[in-house]
């Protein structure tokens, strides 16, 4: 499965502010792949400028799942700050959307 890349930054920035304000999201390499495993994820989100090798791993295990996946077009330190937090993240997992749209629109 290739990742989809997010064109329309605005609306990306706002669906991914909602999923982490409203609904139930787990952030950090790790943690994510970790939960591609539990089969607990609805969506995947990875900054364009993270670790190879783990981005590459989770690109996999998304396309094996089938779990949607959403090429964020920042760095991670960007990915960050539209989630509110004040470091970088390279990989978000969207575990439940809340208020947000990010598992209806086409990025």
């Amino acid at each position: 499965m290739k990742p989809v890349k997010c064109d329309f930054i605005s609306d990306i920035n706002n669906d991914i502010r909602l999923a982490v304000d409203t609904g139930k999201v787990v952030i950090g390499n790790k943690s994510v792949m970790r939960a591609i495993n539990e089969s607990s994820v609805q969506a995947v989100i990875i900054s364009s400028k993270g670790k190879k090798e783990i981005i590459e791993d989770i690109i996999h295990m998304c396309s094996v799942a089938q779990i949607k996946l959403l090429k964020f077009s920042g760095n991670s330190l960007e990915l960050g700050t539209v989630c509110g937090k004040p470091f970088s993240v390279n990989a978000l997992a969207v575990l439940s959307p809340g208020n947000s749209n990010i598992l209806k629109e086409n990025y």
